[in-house]
């Protein structure tokens, strides 16, 4: 079957199921109704016929029964007087051939109706009729013999016969078997006609011929026949009147003469059967016997009429009844399938709305709530209704209970969840006390060590801690806490990107330039740190190691946006928009995917901000990130008409004024310097700041480049913190060399120098509860770096001899650091 035959909503299918039955009886109850609205059409027709052409039909016959009687005894005996009888039978047989032809003309009687076509039986008639009249003249010339005239007349009749016997067709058993009746009787009166005939002749000319009385015996024992046979066919009223005739005086005494005439013809084989026709008095019992068989039949033609009335019970019977029971029949099924039907509609599209509204929006929604940590009430969600006892009712129900089921796992699933959560954050916290203090014992390491070596290998593991804050921290926001490290005053953007960028391992491949001057929220500003520095990194470790990655921002119309560009080998079309999604959608963070936390990370964090994340291919073949920072995480402008102390300062010395920072001091300075420096904190009274980012190792043994092994954000990478770069000697002279040839002291961690978090504000900061030394930390570990740095330097141009002012790594830190 063709598909577009087949139903797809329900309303069709229950519609094609419900009319199937339906269609059927009705074409049942159409079927029964034309059927007996035919039989009535065919009743009225009968009727008609009856009324407009059977009764001239039988006045004709009798009218030519006469006629031929008259002619016979004309032929046999010429006379006037039985002349001018046989012209008034003539003008008779005329009117009645004239009222048939009027009847004709005035009945619609459809040939279909009646089996045959009586339109040529009534031009046969009708030609027969016509023919009479030359039969006539040949009479009045006495050119006609009886033989000729008694078979014209005869023919006339049968034609007569034929039409008649053809509007007796009529539908309906009792109708159709006593319009036969009657045409069988009206035979039989014909044989005594046609007796009567021979008989009258025999008697005025006082014998018969031999032809003449085979005639004559076969037409008596026909009409004896048909009388006999045909009687008790009638109905019970119309039988009655011939059983009468039959047992009449008139019949007796016909029979009678007909017996002694059968018993003269057989003795004397000659003409004596006239004889005895007129010693006996043919005439009367035979013209008595005609008249009651005329009247019979007519009476009889009545009652077949008046039984074919199309509107009497006896007519319409079991037809009538099973078409209005049929008609009541299609009426309740009609009305029993629309109701049914109409239910059933209800139900199931009820039904299946339940269904797509629990699926696609109330299960998502209370999942959504869930999700996000919020309560939700499993009655108010799902509440039980009461439902129909039928199937569909319990279908309704049943869905009802996985509604339930679904929520209510959810629920517990969202439980657990928040559980182990929960239980993540706390090994995270209690994970970045011990980092913190981790972090202050290597502080301490670092201040009271001077051996390079040494030292080396404590600025390393600094550095490894550092980046184990930054996972501790990443945990904390995976599980949806706040990391503890928070400012209270506004930060210098350039602070916050270069603090990101130290946190990253190949911080000396990343160029910071055009960094607008502006401030962030206190709020804001350990969360865009987190954010940027998982960027950066992302961008340091999927490009070539000889590469750089470009961190530049500018004013837009929305707020300030930042770029982040590596040119490393890019990323197609569908994993770049699949990226993007990770970091835009909230709704469907699958942290199963353990490649690709550091996009969840960026996720939670944009979200937290209400920044705008957005990764795209880079005109180098590398990646591009975006972040537009909105005006109110953007903050206000800072000042750089004022008295020089915040960016004046900064852009001098290439420091930065917001976060805290370790001091690089140059080596040879004096202890007053560095403590002027070291006073240069903005921020004295900071409440909260953990250990920042350690100091990268600025030169040494070359470094393993990092090769991620997953998608394009990694694992993160340890954070450092940036500080401003340190001035050095001219290694011939002492004395300072130009800012060309100077390399820039690459960033060192201090203690509280970036984005960091304590347990708690209440706690006090490590350095506080130390006993204080004779000299300040800050003083300690300038001369430890300062010792540190020209170490480096020295071993530098021990193994590779270099032009005066450059080193390994000269050229590229100054550029770097443009």
């Amino acid at each position: 079957m063709s598909t577009f035959l087949v139903p797809r909503s329900i309303r069709a299918k229950i519609v094609c199921l419900l009319m199937v039955p339906a269609v059927s009886l009705m074409s049942l109850w159409a079927f029964a109704t034309v059927t007996t609205a035919r039989s009535v059409s065919e009743l009225s027709q009968y009727k008609e016929a009856n009324a407009s052409l059977l009764n001239p039909l039988d006045s004709l016959v009798t009218a030519v029964q006469s006629e031929r009687s008259a002619a016979l005894r004309q032929l046999a005996a010429p006379s006037r007087e039985r002349a001018d009888d046989t012209v008034d039978k003539e003008r008779n047989t005329d009117a009645a051939a004239a009222a048939l032809r009027s009847g004709i003309r005035a009945s619609s009687l459809d040939s279909e109706a009646v089996g045959a076509n009586p339109a040529d039986r009534v031009d046969q008639l009708m030609t027969g009729v016509d023919g009479l009249g030359a039969l006539r003249e040949r009479l009045r010339g006495r050119d006609a013999g009886w033989q000729d005239t008694y078979d014209a007349y005869n023919s006339t009749i049968a034609r007569a016969f034929a039409l008649k016997g053809s509007l007796a067709v009529m539908p309906g058993p009792d109708t159709a078997s006593a319009a036969r009746v009657v045409l069988e009787l009206a035979h039989a009166r014909e044989m005594i006609a046609r007796e009567d005939a021979l008989m009258g002749a025999a008697q005025v000319s006082g014998h018969i011929t031999g032809g003449q009385y085979v005639e004559f015996v076969g037409a008596a024992h026909t009409q004896r026949y048909l009388l006999s046979a045909s009687v008790d066919d009638l109905r019970a009223a119309d039988a009655a009147p011939y059983r009468k005739i039959l047992t009449g005086t008139a019949m007796r005494d016909l029979r009678g003469i007909e017996d002694a005439i059968f018993e003269a013809g057989n003795r004397t084989q000659d003409g004596q059967a006239g004889q005895v026709a007129a010693s006996a008095g043919w005439s009367t019992p035979a013209g008595d016997v005609l008249q009651q068989l005329a009247q019979a039949q007519r009476q009889a033609s009545t009652g077949a009429a008046d039984s074919a009335d199309p509107l009497s019970f006896d007519a319409l019977g079991g037809s009538g009844v099973a078409v209005v029971l049929g008609l009541v029949g299609v009426v309740l099924s009609l009305v029993i399938s629309v109701r049914i039907g109409r239910g059933l509609i209800v139900e199931l599209t009820g039904l299946r709305n339940s269904a797509l509204t629990l699926a696609g929006r109330e299960l998502p929604r209370a999942i959504a709530r869930l999700h996000a940590g919020k309560p939700v009430d499993l009655d108010a969600v799902a509440p039980v209704r009461p439902q129909p006892d039928d199937e569909v009712g319990q279908v309704g129900a049943s869905l009802v209970a996985v509604h339930r089921a679904a929520v209510k796992a959810a629920a517990d699933r969202a439980e657990v969840l928040h559980g182990i959560s929960g239980v993540y954050v706390n090994l995270a916290r209690r994970n970045q006390i011990l980092v913190h203090r981790q972090l202050a014992l290597l502080d301490t390491m670092e201040r009271r060590n001077e051996n390079p070596a040494e030292l080396e290998d404590l600025f390393r593991l600094d550095h490894l801690t550092t980046r184990m804050r930054r996972h501790s921290e990443s945990l904390i926001i995976l599980s949806g806490a706040m990391p503890g490290r928070r400012w209270r005053r506004p930060v210098p953007l350039m602070d916050i990107v270069r603090a990101a960028v130290a946190e990253v391992e190949d911080y000396d491949r990343v160029l910071v330039t055009d960094i607008p001057a502006v401030r962030v929220p206190g709020a804001a500003v350990a969360d865009l740190t987190h954010l940027l520095a998982e960027l950066v990194e992302n961008a340091t470790a999927f490009s070539p190691p000889p590469t750089r990655v470009r961190v530049s921002a500018e004013r837009v119309g929305a707020g300030i946006a930042l770029e982040i560009e590596d040119r490393g080998l890019g990323m197609e079309q569908s994993a770049l928009a699949e990226a993007n999604r990770r970091m835009t959608d909230t709704e469907r963070i699958d942290l199963l995917d353990s490649g690709q936390l550091g996009l969840f990370v960026v996720n939670r964090l944009a979200h937290r901000l209400d920044v705008r994340v957005a990764l795209r291919s880079s005109v180098y073949g590398g990646i591009v990130a975006v972040v537009l920072l909105p005006g109110q995480v953007a903050g206000e402008p800072i000042d750089e008409t004022g008295d020089g102390t915040e960016a004046g300062e900064a852009a001098a010395d290439g420091t930065t004024a917001g976060l805290p920072r370790r001091i690089s001091a140059r080596p040879g300075a004096t202890a007053s310097a560095r403590t002027a420096a070291a006073d240069t904190d903005p921020y004295p009274g900071h409440v909260g700041a953990a250990p920042a980012a350690s100091v990268p190792v600025p030169a040494g043994p070359p470094r393993e480049p990092v090769h991620p092994t997953n998608a394009h954000v990694t694992e993160p990478l340890p954070p450092t913190s940036l500080s401003a770069p340190a001035e050095r000697p001219s290694p011939a002279t002492g004395e300072e060399p130009p800012p060309h040839a100077a390399r820039p002291e690459l960033p060192r961690r201090i203690r509280q120098s970036g984005p960091a978090t304590e347990p708690s504000d209440e706690t006090e900061p490590y350095e506080q509860t130390r006993k204080p030394s004779g000299r300040t930390p800050e003083e300690a570990r300038a001369t430890m770096a300062s010792f540190r740095t020209g170490w480096a330097r020295g071993q530098a141009v021990r193994t590779a001899p270099r032009p005066q002012g450059e080193s390994d790594h000269g050229t590229e830190g100054e550029g770097e650091n443009r």
